[in-house]
């Protein structure tokens, strides 16, 4: 069987928090962080604020305690789990920095359930006595599409999934992508007719796409909570895999669930030191 990838954001999807924030705000560092928000982007912020906890003594033990207590979305490390058991290629796709999303993933023991982590690099400065150096995934992406921050355009990042999906001498993979911000609305719209995408309900990606549903080609499944992406998530690759066996073309059906009138515009792109 060619089976099924499964891209996950991390923030808000996998965590129940935004990590950046969460990590700022337990180290008490949250009036600098607010101080400096409108002066720089989100992706350069965050490495300063790593420099400023640094300097206030601050180690790389105190940022990975208080990763391990970012709540996870209840459900969610089951629905990984299950997914990892079934055969399904995991992928992480987000915003957020590699020793954040590696920190909570080994504490939950779900780091081993993913082939690949795609997201902004970080390391220990060896001449800085271990800060945490944060950069951007790309220097430069120039998409168009305006939902993207700066560091990142993570629909370029699913091109390269989706050609390496295509690559199977089984047949091409069908991908479900799960996410919950702005910067998820672009990966969602390069999404093809036999793939998913599970919005999180009331999040900004969900009413991206509640504004023009028919610019997307990929199934739309919404969830709230990590029960309904368990369920949902499990319902979709079982789904995907019964309609591989039997040869069966996916199904036409464009949203699962819509309000009665799409969301009024979203109002002009995101301020420079806002996080999408």
């Amino acid at each position: 069987m060619a089976g099924v990838v499964v891209v996950f954001d991390f923030d808000k999807t996998i965590i129940d928090v935004d990590s950046d924030n969460w990590v700022v705000d337990s180290l008490g560092f949250t009036e600098p962080f607010e101080r400096l928000l409108p002066t720089m982007p989100w992706n350069t912020l965050m490495d300063t604020m790593m420099g400023e906890l640094h300097a206030h003594g601050r180690t790389l033990d105190d940022v990975a305690e208080a990763l391990r207590a970012a709540p996870v979305v209840a459900g969610v490390p089951a629905a990984i789990k299950a997914a990892y058991a079934l055969g399904c290629d995991l992928r992480v796709l987000s915003d957020a920095n590699a020793f954040f999303i590696d920190t909570v993933l080994a504490h939950h023991g779900l780091l081993g359930c993913f082939s690949q982590i795609n997201t902004n690099p970080s390391h220990p400065d060896a001449d800085a006595d271990g800060r945490l150096r944060i950069g951007p995934y790309h220097d430069l992406h120039g998409c168009g599409v305006g939902t993207c921050p700066p560091n990142m355009c993570k629909g370029q990042v699913l091109d390269r999934i989706l050609r390496e999906a295509s690559s199977s001498a089984a047949g091409r993979k069908r991908v479900v992508y799960l996410g919950d911000g702005r910067g998820d609305y672009c990966p969602a719209l390069r999404l093809a007719r036999e793939d998913f995408v599970m919005p999180r309900r009331g999040f900004p990606v969900w009413d991206l796409i509640c504004e023009d549903p028919a610019r997307l080609q990929a199934e739309v499944h919404p969830w709230a909570d990590g029960a309904e992406l368990e369920e949902t998530l499990l319902r979709l690759v079982g789904r995907a895999r019964v309609e591989e066996a039997a040869l069966l073309p996916p199904l036409d059906c464009k949203l699962e669930s819509m309000p009665v009138a799409a969301q009024e515009g979203m109002g002009p792109i995101m301020p420079l030191g806002v996080k999408h």
